[in-house]
C-alpha cells in the first residue's frame, strides 16, 4: 500500500498501513484502533484522508457487485473503483446517470468528497447513493438509507463518519453516446450557453488569451448535436487531449465514433494512467447564476493563473439536497485547474481563492485551497446539522485527523 497520494504531495503521517481482505478483518481493526482513517485511490490533493493512527485501504476486500434490476439500483464494494463497476453493469442493460473525469477513482472516495462529472441536469456522483455502508468506531455495521433523517449528511462524509464498505447507486437503462471536441469558443458571453448545448460540456482553457481553446461535447444518442460553427466553434479534426503537447490516445474516443455510456462520460479511458501525477488541482463551485462573475474575476488575473497552469476546465453540476456536497442547495458552474507541482502554486492558488469569495465559491473538499475553515464552513446552511453527526457517529475522533480537526473544533 502507498505512503503518499497519487500526485504525491501527500506524505501520509500514518503509524501503519493496512489492506484487508475481509469486512471481518476491517471492522477488527477498526474497533482496535484508537486512531484509522479510510483512504481511497488516493486522488485527493490535500490532507483529508491522513490520519496519525491506521490507514486502511478497502480496496482489497472482495468485489462486491449487486444489481437489483427491479428496484433500479446497484450495490458495489467501496473500494471498486467506477471502471470495475461499469462494464458489469453495461452487460446487464443498466447505466449510471454520469461519471467522473477519471474512471480511476473509487467509488466510495467519489462519494464521499463530493466528486462529479458534468451537465446542468446532472449532479454529483454521490446524489445517486441510496444507502451507504460503514464500519462505525466500535467496528460494528451501519447502514444509512435515503429517506432516513440523517442520510443526505452521510454520503459526503470526508471520512468522518466511520469506514465505508458499500454504496448502493441508482441505476437507469443502458444508453449510447458520441463526443466531440470543438475549438474557438473566443466568446465568454457565449459560455453560459455552451455549458447548456449538451448532455455533458466541459471547457478547456489556458488564460493566455480570450476564451476556451476546446469545448468537449458528450451526446447521449438521439438528442440534438451542436451544428459546425455553433457559438463560433470549429469541429476539431482529429482527437485531441485538453492539455497541450499531450497524446490524445489516453482520452475516450471522439470525432462523433458511437460508443456505449461508460466509453463516453469520462475524458480518459481506464486502460490507461491519464498522467504521471506530477500536477495538483483545485476547484471551485459557484453558484450557476454566477458564471459571468466568476469569469471576468478570473479574467482580471489570468496572468496570475497562467504562470503555473496546466490546463483549467469549466463544468456545471446541478443541485442537491446533500448536508456538505459542494452543490448543496444550488445549481452550480465549476472552476477547475490542474496546476504545475511547483511552490509557486501557493500564491496563485490564494490568488484565485480571493477572486471568487466574493460569489460564495465553494472549494472541492479533496483538493488544494487557501480558504480558512470557518470561512469555509460558512459557505453550508446545514454544517453545523453535518458537524453534529459526525460527532455524534465518532465521539471519541478516532476517524478524525488534522484536516477534520479544523472544520469539527
Amino acid at each position: 500500500m502507498t505512503t503518499a497520494n497519487w500526485a504525491g504531495n501527500v506524505v501520509y503521517s500514518a503509524r501503519s498501513f493496512h489492506r484487508p481482505t475481509s469486512i471481518a478483518q476491517l471492522q477488527e481493526l477498526v474497533a482496535a484502533s484508537d486512531r484509522v482513517h479510510a483512504v481511497g485511490t488516493g486522488h485527493s490533493f490535500n490532507r483529508i484522508a491522513d490520519t496519525v493512527g491506521d490507514l486502511v485501504s478497502v480496496a482489497g476486500l472482495p468485489p462486491r457487485i449487486e444489481i437489483d434490476a427491479a428496484a433500479g439500483c446497484v450495490t458495489v464494494g467501496a473500494g471498486m473503483r467506477f471502471g470495475e463497476l461499469v462494464g458489469p453493469l453495461h452487460e446487464a442493460g443498466f447505466a449510471l446517470a454520469n461519471m467522473g473525469s477519471l474512471p480511476h477513482i473509487s467509488v466510495a472516495g467519489a462519494c464521499a468528497t463530493g466528486t462529479h462529472g458534468s451537465g446542468e441536469r446532472n449532479q454529483v456522483l454521490g446524489a445517486y447513493a441510496r444507502a451507504i455502508e460503514i464500519v462505525g468506531p466500535d467496528g460494528e455495521m451501519r447502514t444509512y438509507r435515503r429517506g432516513e433523517p440523517d442520510f443526505p449528511g452521510a454520503v459526503v462524509n470526508l471520512g468522518a463518519l466511520g469506514v465505508v464498505t458499500a454504496v448502493t447507486l441508482d441505476v437507469q437503462p443502458a444508453f449510447g453516446m458520441r463526443q466531440w471536441v470543438y475549438e474557438g469558443l473566443h466568446d465568454l458571453d457565449a459560455v453560459d450557453e455552451a455549458l447548456s448545448g449538451a448532455y455533458s460540456v466541459s471547457l478547456f482553457g489556458y488564460w493566455e488569451g480570450a476564451g476556451f481553446e476546446q469545448v468537449w461535447v458528450k451526446v447521449r444518442d438521439g438528442d440534438p448535436v451542436p451544428e459546425p460553427g455553433w457559438l463560433g466553434t470549429t469541429p476539431a479534426d482529429g482527437p485531441r487531449h485538453m492539455v497541450r503537447g499531450v497524446d490524445p490516445q489516453h482520452c475516450t474516443q471522439q470525432l462523433g465514433e458511437p460508443g456505449p455510456w461508460h466509453a463516453r462520460l469520462p475524458h480518459f479511458r481506464l486502460e490507461f494512467t491519464p498522467s504521471s501525477g506530477e500536477e495538483l488541482q483545485s476547484e471551485w463551485f459557484l453558484p450557476r447564476a454566477h458564471t459571468a462573475a466568476g469569469l471576468r474575476a478570473l479574467d482580471a488575473i489570468r496572468d496570475t493563473i497562467a504562470s503555473v497552469l496546466q490546463v483549467c476546465e469549466v463544468r456545471t453540476v446541478a443541485a442537491d439536497d446533500l448536508w456538505v456536497s459542494p452543490a448543496a442547495g444550488r445549481d452550480s458552474v465549476i472552476f477547475h485547474f490542474t496546476w504545475e507541482d511547483t511552490p509557486a502554486v501557493a500564491p496563485v492558488v490564494a490568488a484565485v481563492d480571493a477572486a471568487l469569495a466574493p460569489l460564495d465559491a465553494r472549494p472541492h473538499w479533496g483538493k488544494v485551497s487557501s480558504r480558512p475553515a470557518d470561512a469555509v464552513r460558512a459557505l453550508w446552511p446545514r454544517f453545523a446539522d453535518w458537524a453534529e453527526l459526525a460527532r455524534g457517529a465518532d465521539p471519541t475522533g478516532k476517524f478524525r485527523n488534522a484536516y477534520l480537526d479544523a472544520y469539527l473544533d
